[in-house]
């Protein structure tokens, strides 16, 4: 089973860390600073990402072709997999197939690596505090695509990604 409650302590965690207290997270930074290099290269097909260690540097791809919210989020879910999954690292490539698609094994539920990822990825770009005093505390009707579009751009995250995170809320 995976362990969405520490994925979300962790990345909580790197938010306090970086005295994270408003959107849009600064992904780049944080990255930069845990000695993280973030490499952009068009992939072919649905690669979103990977993560590996190449002469003791770690070391993200992300598919330059893909628009830059999905980019972050790649980001954040790759560095999960150094956050969270580093000791699989040390002897492959992970690659990432799709994100955030619906129809991925993690969006199923059945690959417990990846349902982590996702879920450290959606808590670090979305902090649950900021998500919701961006919210003003209000309902929020999740079929409002304009107000899901409006807080979804302060996060620089796409609007499926958003929906999905409030939904966990």
């Amino acid at each position: 089973m995976a362990d969405k409650l520490s994925a979300r302590e962790r990345a909580s965690e790197i938010l306090a860390q970086f005295n994270v207290r408003s959107a849009p997270v600064p992904l780049d930074r944080i990255v930069r600073s845990l000695g993280i290099t973030v490499q952009y290269a068009p992939f072919d097909g649905d690669l979103s990402g990977m993560a590996f260690i190449k002469d003791g540097k770690k070391i993200i791809g992300v598919n330059a072709l893909h628009n830059i919210t999905r980019q972050r989020f790649t980001i954040a879910h790759e560095l999960a997999h150094f956050m969270l999954h580093e000791e699989r690292l040390a002897s492959k490539v992970h690659v990432d197939k799709g994100v955030l698609r619906r129809d991925t094994l993690a969006s199923q539920g059945t690959d417990d690596v990846e349902i982590e990822a996702n879920n450290f990825a959606a808590e670090l770009l979305m902090p649950k505090a900021v998500l919701i005093e961006a919210l003003g505390g209000k309902n929020f009707d999740l079929e409002d695509e304009e107000a899901i579009a409006m807080v979804a751009k302060k996060f620089k995250v796409s609007s499926v990604a958003l929906q999905y995170r409030l939904q966990q809320l």
